[in-house]
Formats: C-alpha cells, structure tokens, sequence
C-alpha cells in the first residue's frame, strides 16, 4: 500500500498488522508493495556484503547478530557474488543517486532481500527499516519460534535533514557506559546519527581530563540529590564513541560554560574570581555559576580541556553549551566567547553552543542550538542570514526530560507538558521566524536527567516521543500526518514489548492490548480523560463508552480515580 505522498500507509485493520507491510518509523520517502516478491529468511539465509568495503562488511555483521540472537540460524557474512545474489544482500553500487549520502534502496525477492546505499550509513538504515519489516520477535535477545518473512516491497528512503540528534545529560545523574550504549541502541534503531553527551554541569563533571584531575575525583563525586555521581575515564569515553560509530553515529561532547560550572569551581579554587571555591551543589538551580573571565587562567584551563577532549573526539563538533548564563554580564559573555570559540577551532573542531551563543559574533560555521519555547530569537535569525546552520531543539516540541501531563511521576515541566502530538506536530523549516529550511542543520531530542535516575526511567520519558521527532527530522514535512503516524506509532509497540522497553503508554495513540491484538479491531475513535465513577461504563460527550482500556492495561483500583478510557470501537 503506498499512502499519501509516495508514504507507507498505516493497515485499515488495526496498527502493527501482519495482513500486510508493517506500520514503519520513520516512514520512507516510498513504498511499493510488490505481490509475490515475499522473501522468507531461514537456516540457509545468509548475508553478503560488498566486496572489499570493511564499512559495508561491519554493517552486515551488525545485521547478522541480530538475526543470529532471534532466529537461532547461523547467518553467515561472506562478500557479494554478482553470481549469486540469494539472501541479503547489502551494496554499494547502483544505488539511485537520489538517496544521496545517507539514504538506501531496499527490495525484496522471493530469493532475498538487496539494500543498496551510496555509503554504508545508507546501508545502515536499510538495516533499521528491515528489522521492522521482519515480525517483532526479530528483536528478542534469545531464539524463538516466529514467521520471517519479510513483505514485498521496494522503498527508495533518504532523510529531508542530515542531522539527527539525541542528547543525553550524565551530569545531573550520572548514566554509566552501559546506560549509554543502550541508549544508543535504542536511538539508532529510529536511524539517530549524532548522540550530543551533555558531560558537565553544577552538579557534576563527568569526563577525565588529565591536566585537571579534581574535574572528576572531587566534581565527579556527587549528583542531584546526593549519591556517588561517577565520571568516565577517557577508555570509557573511547569505548562509547567506537560503539556509537558502529552505529553510525558522531559522539557531539559538551562542556558547558562559561554558566552552569559549579563543579569545576568547587574543584579548583583559583578559578574563582575571589580565589574561594564554592561547595559542592546537589540541586536544580540553573543561572548562578560563571568562570570568571577576566582571569588568565581560566582561558589556560578552556584550552586544556578543550584539547584533551578534541583528542579523544573523532566528530567534527565540541559543544560549548552557554545558556542560561545569568551571573556573566553580556559584556563579558561576548568577551568569554571571542576567546573560547577559537580555541576550539584551533583544536580543529567546529563549535556548537545553546543558541545564547548567537547573540555574540559567531562565525559561519558555528551552531547555534535553539532550544526556546518561544518562535523567534533576533541573534538567530541574524546567525543564519550570515550563513550559520540552526540545529532544533524547541524546549516544548523535543524535550524528552518534560512531564507528558500531570500525572507523569518524572520529568519537569517549565516548558509545559509535552505530550506526542506535540513532539509530532511542528515543523523545523518554518518554526522560527526568519530561518528558513535552508538554514536548518538538523533536529535533536534532548534528554536532561535531573529527575532520570535508570535506564527504566530513561526508556519511559523517550518512548514513544523519541521516535516522534526521528519522524520529525527523517521523514519530507509533505508526508508526515498525525491521525497516520500514530497508528504506525501504535505499530512499534510489539517491538518495544519484545525489547521489554519500559514505554509511555499516550492516551493519544490507539495501542494493540493482549485482549485486543494488532488486526482485530479499529483503531479507537474516541479518547478522553474521565473521573472513574465505578462499575464498567463511562459517560462522556452524552454517549456511554465500554471501559475497557485502562492507561496502562489496568482496571482502576477505586473510584474517583482519574484515568483514560477508551471506546471499543468494533472489537
């Protein structure tokens, strides 16, 4: 089924359904169903890469253990054959250059399945579309009995911005290197292509730095709320950044400043303008922290940092944070940024900053970050008309760290609630006044952890919202629309289920249940926010509605209680 605007359109018959393609996020730029082109994996399917290329060898070997883990076959890598092109097959030639660098071609035969991509990330998402084109036991960490056969189809996929970004903040809680990687995990599955690790803040310093060893010994040492906080060495920080390339995505480190340093001025006093270090700080307040800039040293200490971080980084950018620097003057903020930018260029890197920086003179190949609730920013706007590249992150669109309404247990809410329509329905391109789609770098979902403790806590703020804005920065704004998406949304759940992905269940998107599977019924017509009065039946809008779907799966326990029930509709 192609939907509008060459886009995969979501089954009549319910979301997730197997009678046909599988709900797919981000949706491609086009689908075709093909008749009779099913290709069903089995003990003999092996992969194929092509010859000669250890990028396109590294994708398949990423593929295959997957497939091994799932299906219990052995699913040898060996190197494409053009006389025999059995099994899946992933290349880099004669793919249309249309994809360009980061897109793919992906068709199926009843003999195999062949991604073709210009570079090995385009294989690479190839790969991310596959595995939901497989059933959702595809994703199971142990063998197990399921049908993998994957639809006919033919997609031609590539994304409208070539930067796609997660931010994960180790600084208000520290997430050791196995929360990050399954972060990664998670994010590259939805074809993320830059994790940006918000690595210091007041409350904690979290990456070695050799020439300032209290960085981390004494401002590693706490968290919000208390706790033992923790840092990376620099193996760890290595071992993070090789495991994200392998995923095809850049590690973006930030160190902010010259606000939010309450660590590091706790852990040297000499960085103090009046040489007296200040205590170390476990709660959330933001905008009382500056380095002073108008000490020598604190340029020497800027530049040491830098340059050991710069060495360990292979992407091209180091994020210098700069928001929400109350106690700098704007005077010296410009004064700080004239000197610190080139320090980073020096170390060759590109800078990238919380869009604060724009209100200084950046050059043109500097990023400012827009994070603001608001739609237009005169320094922005003034940045991009000179030639700078805007990366979106607007607070009350992209936030994952923010309450989805409230009733959620985590999360802040300074930016409001921001529930999954809201993470949906907006466009980069035209959302800030005066920055045009040209001038727009990518998008990025930050996720703060003030209040994210686990990896649990994690998942549950990041699903589905996550997923959301991937859409949002992969998917041409001509295709996308909301009553679609989130029946394909509702699709992704049996993945999340196989995963054991700790998700948000959104009274917004009609998920499949036990008792109602994907396939059975419509999709839910009505949803609303009811007080429970007791017994099975609601009233809402001058109409009765079956209670059947509590929130999360569960009757509610006594009445007048709030929750959110849902209309049969034709089960």
């Amino acid at each position: 089924m192609v939907g509008a605007a060459g886009g995969l359109a979501a089954e009549p018959d319910g979301p997730g359904a197997r009678e046909g393609l599988p709900s797919l996020v981000p949706l491609p730029v086009s689908v075709e169903e093909r008749s009779g082109a099913e290709f069903a994996l089995d003990a003999d399917t092996g992969v194929r890469t092509e010859a000669g290329s250890a990028e396109a060898r590294r994708v398949g070997e990423h593929l295959a253990e997957i497939l091994r883990r799932s299906t219990g076959y052995p699913v040898p890598v060996s190197d494409a054959s053009p006389t025999d092109t059995s099994g899946i097959q992933l290349l880099l030639a004669d793919a249309d250059p249309v994809v360009g660098e980061q897109g793919y071609q992906l068709d199926t035969s009843p003999d195999g399945v062949t991604i073709r991509a210009e570079h090995a990330a385009g294989l690479f998402s190839g790969v991310q579309t596959l595995r939901q084109l497989l059933p959702p036991e595809v994703e199971s960490a142990t063998v197990t009995d399921a049908d993998w056969t994957v639809p006919g189809v033919s997609i031609t996929d590539y994304p409208r911005f070539g930067h796609r970004s997660v931010m994960l903040d180790v600084a208000r809680h520290f997430h050791p290197v196995e929360h990050v990687k399954h972060y990664i995990d998670q994010a590259a599955r939805y074809k993320v292509n830059h994790l940006h690790l918000h690595l210091t803040d007041d409350q904690g310093w979290r990456i070695q730095i050799d020439s300032w060893p209290r960085l981390t010994t004494y401002g590693g040492s706490t968290q919000v709320g208390g706790g033992p906080g923790g840092y990376f060495t620099k193996d760890d920080y290595r071992e993070i950044v090789e495991y994200a390339a392998e995923r095809h995505i850049t590690v973006v480190p930030e160190i902010d400043m010259p606000g939010h340093t309450n660590a590091a001025l706790a852990s040297y006093a000499e960085l103090n303008c009046d040489g007296i270090a200040p205590p170390l700080r476990t709660d959330i307040e933001v905008g009382y922290s500056s380095l002073c800039v108008d000490l020598p040293l604190t340029y020497e200490f800027v530049a040491d940092v830098i340059r050991e971080l710069a060495e360990l980084t292979p992407g091209p950018y180091i994020h210098i944070g700069g928001d929400e620097a109350d106690a700098t003057t704007d005077e010296d903020y410009a004064l700080f940024m004239s000197r610190v930018i080139p320090i980073v260029e020096e170390n060759g890197k590109q800078v990238m900053g919380w869009h604060e920086i724009a209100n200084t003179d950046i050059p043109t190949d500097a990023v400012p970050q827009f994070w603001s609730t608001s739609t237009s920013h005169e320094g922005v706007r003034a940045a991009a008309e000179r030639g700078a590249k805007v990366l979106m992150s607007p607070a009350n669109k992209t936030y994952l760290d923010h309450k989805y309404d409230a009733t959620t247990q985590l999360g802040l809410q300074w930016a409001g609630f921001v529930e999954v329509r809201d993470t949906y329905e907006w466009d980069p391109g035209t959302h800030v006044e005066g920055v045009s789609e040209s001038s727009i770098l990518g998008v990025e979902s930050p996720l703060f952890t003030e209040t994210i403790v686990t990896t649990d806590d994690m998942e549950y703020m990041a699903f589905p919202r996550l997923p959301s804005v991937a859409e949002v920065g992969w998917t041409q704004a001509e295709a996308r629309d909301w009553d679609d998406f989130r029946l394909r949304l509702a699709g992704q759940a049996a993945h999340w289920e196989v995963l054991d992905l700790n998700f948000y269940r959104s009274p917004q998107i009609p998920w499949p249940d036990a008792e109602h599977p994907p396939g059975t019924c419509s999709a839910p017509a009505w949803s609303a926010t009811e007080v429970y009065l007791g017994g099975d039946v609601v009233s809402h809008a001058g109409r009765e509605w079956t209670a059947k779907w509590w929130t999360r799966g569960e009757q509610p326990g006594t009445t007048g209680e709030w929750g959110v029930w849902r209309d049969e509709g034709s089960c």
